[in-house]
């Protein structure tokens, strides 16, 4: 997931100050998975919230869940199309959780124009952290290679030798907190680290972007998905990089044109590259695809060339993060119903 995006979050502690003769705030939860749904259930009482539970994402087809609630929290797997903000609307939802960090699934400026607010969690950065830090040992080692052939009973050294971190010179792009987190511990590793950011705040050394991807031989992304962002990693970019040199995306697919990385893959330019995210990740990503045909040509080209490694968008998926989500996103919606008694 990306690591800095604008909307305010708030965190509290865990005890609730409702009692018994206070009725509880009823949160209509959308795109609710099973783990979720027992945080919710647990942790709803506690903070003195009524929850509705649906695992379906927020439709039009399903808004009269949400009357009589002002607040909803809606996951991020589903982009929220514009007519359903509106529905929402008219159904009497003034804000909306979005259980991620980054809200590029929901038109924000819209809501806004409906009379929506939307707003982020945030949860702890480590756990993208740390599997960043696995999907850059993983590719410099060609641990796709190596396990694959292990499966079939091949224990032969590899015809690849790896790469050790601390002989490598590593580009961070966006350090909010999961980059300033993949800073932290690539320090252990004792290698040289770059970083870039619009707005830098972490202790790093920044340089300009074009230095950043001339002189790196790992670079990894950490930076939210928006207009100035989207194909962050052009083909104008990438052409830039040095011979060679692997991605690691645990940010957002639509950060990297996926065409552009998968020429310089078949073309030899780049070393390989860790996906976690995905440009048209959506429905298939969190899907049972084993009996149905994958339509995404780039996505089916990917898992073809050996020097890529794929997962589906689950950096983010730890116990810490997850309960951080659902008690935060519980929390946000409070705060908001608080807000709006005081105003």
């Amino acid at each position: 997931m990306s690591d800095r995006e604008p909307a305010r979050t708030v965190v509290r502690s865990l005890t609730s100050s409702s009692s018994s003769a206070v009725p509880p705030t009823r949160i209509t939860i959308y795109g609710c998975g099973p783990d979720e749904a027992v945080l919710f259930r647990e942790l709803g009482p506690r903070l003195g919230v009524a929850p509705t539970i649906t695992a379906a994402p927020v439709s039009e087809a399903n808004v009269e869940l949400a009357l009589g609630n002002r607040c909803i929290s809606v996951g991020h797997r589903t982009r929220v199309a514009n007519s359903t903000l509106l529905a929402l609307s008219r159904a009497g939802v003034r804000y909306v959780s979005t259980r991620s960090i980054g809200y590029d699934h929901i038109d924000v400026n819209y809501a806004e124009s409906v009379d929506i607010s939307v707003e982020n969690v945030s949860y702890s950065p480590d756990g993208v952290a740390d599997y960043t830090l696995m999907l850059m040992l993983m590719v410099v080692r060609d641990a796709r290679s190596i396990i694959r052939r292990v499966d079939t009973h091949d224990y032969r050294l590899n015809t690849i030798r790896g790469k050790e971190l601390r002989d490598l010179t590593v580009g961070v792009i966006g350090t909010g907190r999961i980059g300033a987190a993949v800073i932290d511990r690539l320090r252990g590793f004792a290698c040289r680290v770059l970083a870039y950011d619009s707005r830098p705040e972490a202790a790093a050394d920044y340089v300009p972007l074009d230095e950043l991807l001339q002189q790196s031989d790992i670079v990894t992304l950490h930076t939210p998905l928006n207009a100035q962002t989207h194909h962050l990693l052009s083909r104008k970019r990438i052409a830039q990089m040095r011979p060679g040199a692997f991605v690691i995306n645990t940010g957002r697919g639509s950060l990297i044109d996926t065409e552009a990385l998968v020429s310089a893959l078949e073309g030899g330019r780049l070393g390989g590259a860790a996906l976690d995210v995905l440009e048209g990740e959506e429905g298939i990503f969190y899907a049972d695809c084993r009996s149905k045909p994958i339509q995404d040509r780039a996505l089916l080209r990917l898992h073809e060339l050996p020097n890529v490694l794929i997962s589906p968008h689950t950096a983010y998926y730890t116990d810490r993060a997850l309960s951080d989500t659902v008690e935060n996103s519980i929390v946000n919606c409070l705060s908001f119903e608080s807000r709006n008694q005081r105003g």
